[in-house]
């Protein structure tokens, strides 16, 4: 490494490492004026990106080139500018007060800057709708340039809104948290965890990855990243033992990315959903907790059942950690997210409890001899580092979802898009539920979560609300399209992660994935049309709609696998499916049909089985099993992810 690349990894750290301990003190003290804080992150978050991400000039191996200089110093001045001068921002009367020359250049130098570091960090898609938007209010309404660039830079309804909030104030310290945590040992003990509790089962290493991928997606909140660091270790166990590549990395891409809506951390758009609704973040854990449960219950059946169909049998116990032997030696490192959990219900804020969960880390890592050897202040430091540089997508995605949510409330456009959905509806909820997903997939193809999610709220939910959609139900519906979208074809981010790893063909196991993860597609419309799913109602009605809602999952699962407790004919899969979608609407009459078609299902399956051919295979024998140490990606990946460039997958 030259002296000039050494001297930019230092000052990588010094930004990173100052930028977690900024956020941690605002987290503690509270945060400074809206303006200051969010110009701050941002100023962080682009000097970071800038720093670490090439551009279109950079030359391989050459270092970073002028024009990259010069856009780092153009970001952190245009964010400083509202930090100097924030009496004159925090004061001033939006179409009141004058829009100086002075202001508008580093408004355009905000966004240009934005735009071109959200690029480099996820690709063109975002950056070029939000041209597009941009485009619209230039070219089709009557905006004056003048007031768009005063509405995007010198308010806090935009570039600077509420994602920029969320981003600044909960997001950045739950990413700080799970990079410390995941520096100091939680991924192991997630690995460990799963092999002890499923891995000697019937697809052991499937089920491995589908509990692992939940436990650590909970609190990494990204399905990309999820894949990358547990599905390298599950992926070529499942092939090992007789699964297709295809079919492993589907099953690691479709339970990375349910990560996000599992309690208790989820991804950063539950953050934006609860500014979005007015609500604490426990209440939008609530509303994801039992369809995030029937999600997981979904894949965790779906690779059962194919086992079994397969003949695959498990790992060895000889070979696996036991759980007691796991809960005494590291089962001490669950206390921070107890912690996390416990504030939370204490009632305090999202941010403090994030917070208070950062600073138990250390001390318990420290608690126990057994676990004391991870910890070292060159670890700490990398942890804070790292959890810096991990925000920084989130950040830029979030800036940019922002000029989109700005172009959308300036002109009107949300309004007139509900108008052409309630049009092409006809009124009609079903049909406007479909076209709402159909919208939701292609909004969220190629962008992260939270962007996609921000975009459907001011494009998509005011319609499903305006047909009589419970408020939480239609931001739920939108939120998870938003996330399966990294599943399905053909923009499907976390299945071409997964074939990076797999080594099978894209079209193959994004098939396997959409097949895997369908009861995702379909719980959306079983809380829309029952919202007690999401804990909303009394009691009765709740565990009522839960009980017939796992029993669809399991024949939902059973029809498409082909197998429940023998492999079943294609008229039992038909039965089971159908049992399956009656149960979706909750009612006495459709519950009955439901239930009635299920038992008729079970009888044809017990008594009238496909022919079984599953082949014989040996006991499997992989030696004792060592989980590696997971580490999320860093920033030279992110443009060499298999999403990133899928031809090369």
């Amino acid at each position: 490494m030259d002296q000039s690349a050494r001297l930019l990894k230092q000052a990588v750290t010094v930004v990173a490492v100052g930028m977690s301990l900024f956020h941690l003190w605002v987290a503690y003290f509270g945060p400074p004026n809206a303006f200051t804080l969010r110009a701050t992150h941002f100023g962080l978050a682009l000097a970071l990106a800038y720093m670490t991400l090439p551009g279109i000039w950079t030359k391989e191996g050459k270092g970073k080139s002028p024009l990259d200089w010069l856009f780092l110093v153009a970001a952190v001045a245009a964010c400083a500018y509202p930090i100097v001068f924030k009496d004159y921002f925090n004061t001033r009367m939006a179409y009141v007060g004058p829009v100086s020359t002075s202001d508008q250049f580093f408004a355009v130098v905000m966004m240009v800057t934005v735009l071109e570091a959200t690029r480099r960090a996820i690709g063109p898609i975002l950056p070029v709708t939000a041209l597009i938007f941009l485009s619209y209010q230039v070219f089709f309404t009557d905006t004056r340039i003048l007031r768009l660039l005063e509405y995007q830079y010198m308010t806090t309804d935009a570039l600077f809104g509420i994602p920029a909030q969320v981003s600044a104030t909960y997001v950045v310290l739950f990413v700080i948290f799970g990079a410390l945590a995941e520096r100091f040992g939680l991924g192991k003990l997630f690995m460990d965890f799963a092999l002890a509790l499923t891995g000697h089962q019937a697809g052991g290493p499937a089920k491995v990855a589908v509990v692992t991928s939940g436990l650590f997606g909970s609190v990494s909140g990204s399905a990309v990243a999820n894949v990358m660091t547990t599905g390298t270790f599950t992926i070529p166990l499942m092939k090992r033992i007789g699964y297709p590549a295809h079919f492993s990395g589907a099953v690691e891409a479709v339970a990375s990315t349910g990560g996000q809506i599992m309690p208790p951390i989820m991804g950063a758009a539950a953050f934006v959903m609860a500014e979005f609704l007015g609500v604490s973040y426990l209440t939008v854990a609530g509303y994801a907790l039992l369809p995030a449960l029937l999600y997981y219950l979904a894949v965790f059946l779906a690779v059962h059942f194919e086992a079994k169909k397969q003949g695959l049998r498990g790992l060895p116990r000889a070979d696996l950690p036991r759980v007691g032997e796991v809960l005494r030696e590291r089962g001490h490192l669950f206390l921070p997210l107890v912690i996390i959990i416990g504030t939370l219900m204490s009632g305090f804020s999202a941010p403090y409890s994030a917070l208070m969960g950062i600073l138990s880390v250390v001390p318990v890592v420290l608690m126990r001899k057994t676990t004391r050897g991870e910890f070292s202040v060159a670890r700490l430091i990398d942890g804070l580092e790292s959890g810096a540089i991990n925000s920084v997508i989130v950040a830029l995605a979030c800036a940019t979802a922002g000029i989109v949510i700005g172009v959308i409330a300036q002109t009107g456009l949300g309004l007139t898009f509900t108008g052409i959905v309630r049009a092409a509806a006809n009124e009609m909820l079903l049909p406007a539920l479909i076209l709402t997903m159909l919208a939701g997939i292609i909004l969220g193809m190629g962008m992260p979560t939270t962007p996609a999610y921000i975009v459907q709220v001011a494009l998509l939910v005011p319609a499903l609300v305006r047909l009589g959609i419970p408020v939480p139900a239609a931001h739920m519906f939108v939120f998870y399209f938003a996330i399966l979208s990294a599943i399905t074809p053909p923009v499907a981010i976390a299945v071409y992660a997964a074939c990076g790893i797999s080594r099978a063909t894209v079209w193959e196991t994004s098939v396997s994935a959409v097949k895997l993860g369908l009861t995702g597609y379909i719980i959306p419309f079983m809380f829309v049309f029952g919202p007690s799913l999401l804990l909303i109602g009394t009691w009765d009605k709740i565990v009522t709609t839960a009980i017939t809602a796992i029993i669809g999952v399991t024949f939902l699962s059973a029809g498409l696998s082909g197998y429940l407790v023998s492999p079943a004919r294609f008229l039992n899969r038909v039965i089971f499916v159908a049992a399956a979608l009656t149960l979706i609407k909750p009612g006495l009459l459709t519950d009955a049909v439901g239930i009635g078609l299920a038992v008729l299902g079970v009888v044809m399956n017990l008594r009238w089985p496909a022919p079984d051919t599953a082949p014989a295979l040996d006991e499997p024998h992989i030696g004792h099993v060592e989980a590696p140490v997971s580490a999320p990606i860093e920033p030279e990946d992110w443009n060499e992810s298999p999403a990133a460039h899928p031809a090369k997958h």
